[in-house]
């Protein structure tokens, strides 16, 4: 039987941009579950404010850390690299059948990186935690007119004679009617978006983190304890070692 080996693949950038991804989603899908049920909660126009606002600025933080990501993924090792996390390139589809059916046989492939099916779900988190990143920079400029588009929102609104660098949240008296309503209507596609990219993500990551525990007990390889130390432990031959 072959040997044990350890096998260094995540590198520290990789790893804490997966562990801040992993505190900012589960604190955003908390605030912004309470604020989805607020109305049910009977929570007050301020405690609505504090709600997004917390939710506003674990936001920053998650956009930032995507952002980082995407620079990431041209500086980091060669596991990080978009090269590795995106499907397609040469051989990409022999690779997902043959990895797929030897899945299904009971013997599965290892890879270091990221395997054939993986790289689908790692494409689809982003592509999901982008559009909630995206949309909701959005919406926290039209709800509390935060950075980056909030200036611009609060000039689009004010009434005549307000100044907008001094315009609130839930103040209706502080707006310009129809150009609220003219606001209001720009926002709903993007309400509508992160609300369903919300959910989308939701089932998501139970799949992802479901397949990583099936894929650890299949395939071994360490895969939960590699994102903490950056080394797998593999039996054997990688497929891209």
């Amino acid at each position: 039987m072959p040997e044990l080996r350890a096998y260094p693949v995540w590198d520290a950038g990789t790893r804490w941009f997966h562990w801040i991804n992993v505190l900012c989603v589960i604190g955003l899908l908390g605030v912004g579950t309470t604020i989805l049920f607020a109305n049910s909660i009977e929570a007050s126009n301020a405690g609505k404010v504090n709600l997004k606002t917390l939710h506003s600025y674990i936001g920053y933080v998650f956009a930032l850390n995507i952002l980082f990501r995407f620079i990431w993924a041209f500086m980091g090792n060669r596991f990080a690299r978009w090269r590795a996390i995106l499907p397609g390139g040469k051989g990409y589809l022999h690779d997902l059948r043959s990895y797929i059916t030897a899945f299904l046989s009971g013997s599965p492939e290892s890879y270091l990186g990221h395997n054939p099916v993986g790289r689908i779900g790692v494409t689809l988190l982003l592509i999901l935690i982008t559009v909630q990143a995206v949309t909701g920079l959005v919406l926290t400029g039209t709800d509390l007119f935060f950075p980056p588009i909030g200036h611009w929102i609060a000039e689009w609104v004010a009434a005549p004679g307000v100044d907008p660098a001094n315009l609130a949240p839930y103040s209706p008296e502080m707006y310009d009617g129809a150009a609220w309503d003219a606001m209001r209507a720009f926002r709903k596609p993007f309400i509508t978006l992160h609300e369903t990219s919300y959910y989308l993500l939701m089932v998501t990551i139970v799949v992802h983190v479901v397949a990583v525990i099936v894929t650890e007990k299949r395939e071994g390889g360490s895969l939960i304890s590699a994102m903490f130390t950056g080394e797998k432990v593999i039996r054997g031959e990688p497929r891209d070692s």
